[in-house]
């Protein structure tokens, strides 16, 4: 901790700025992080076939408990087909695909912005560094003979600081959104094919006559 106290202090006061900016890097990466491994990590196939089993056994009442186990967008998809499909198909489809465009920008949230922290990140680093190199050299143009030496190594020790502090942010960015892209992108499709396989499921169930009234 001292030496990363000593490592902040030498880059100067934009060296704070990307330490609040590594600090929101952190909470977006972990938060969709949690979301990907906790809530939103339900197996679609596996989920599909327990609604599956219910909904052939007449069970409504129990798939839609199971739906509201949990938050996934699976789930969510599945509960708002469930809850229709003694209205007809029509209402039912539209409900499901209803749900579907609400959750799926879930997926996708707070993925984006990752390369704009990067971006920034990068910027500010740069700034970091030119100020650092105006201040050695303006210090050093100013000072006695002494004193230029450890005021121009103050002066790039800040710049360079402010450099390794920006890149590092970005680069760790980047290698978040390339993890949490691809694994948005697989939710998003697995989410789809669910919808798509689920409506027909209730479709065929409500026309076989084997959707009445749920039994818990």
């Amino acid at each position: 901790m001292q030496g990363l106290a000593q490592f902040l202090e030498q880059g100067g006061t934009l060296m704070y700025v990307n330490l609040v900016v590594s600090i929101i890097t952190l909470a977006i990466i972990v938060d969709r992080a949690i979301f990907f491994l906790g809530k939103g990590s339900v197996n679609a196939r596996a989920f599909l076939e327990q609604i599956r089993k219910l909904v052939l056994a007449n069970n409504i009442d129990r798939a839609v408990k199971l739906c509201s186990a949990t938050e996934a967008p699976v789930a969510q998809v599945a509960r708002a087909g469930l809850q229709r499909i003694h209205r007809g198909e029509i209402a039912m489809a539209q409900s499901i695909e209803e749900t579907l465009v609400d959750v799926t920008p879930l997926l996708k949230k707070r993925v984006q912005i990752l390369w704009s922290i990067a971006n920034i990140a990068t910027l500010v680093g740069l700034l970091g560094t030119v100020v650092g190199l105006i201040r050695a050299f303006g210090a050093v143009s100013a000072a006695k003979p002494e004193e230029r030496s450890a005021l121009l190594a103050k002066g790039i020790s800040e710049a360079l600081n402010n450099t390794a502090m920006g890149l590092g942010i970005a680069v760790t960015c980047i290698i978040a959104h390339a993890f949490l892209s691809s694994a948005s992108k697989k939710q998003v499709s697995d989410l789809e094919a669910f919808s798509l396989k689920l409506e027909n499921l209730l479709a065929e169930s409500a026309q076989g006559g084997s959707a009445p009234a749920g039994k818990a």
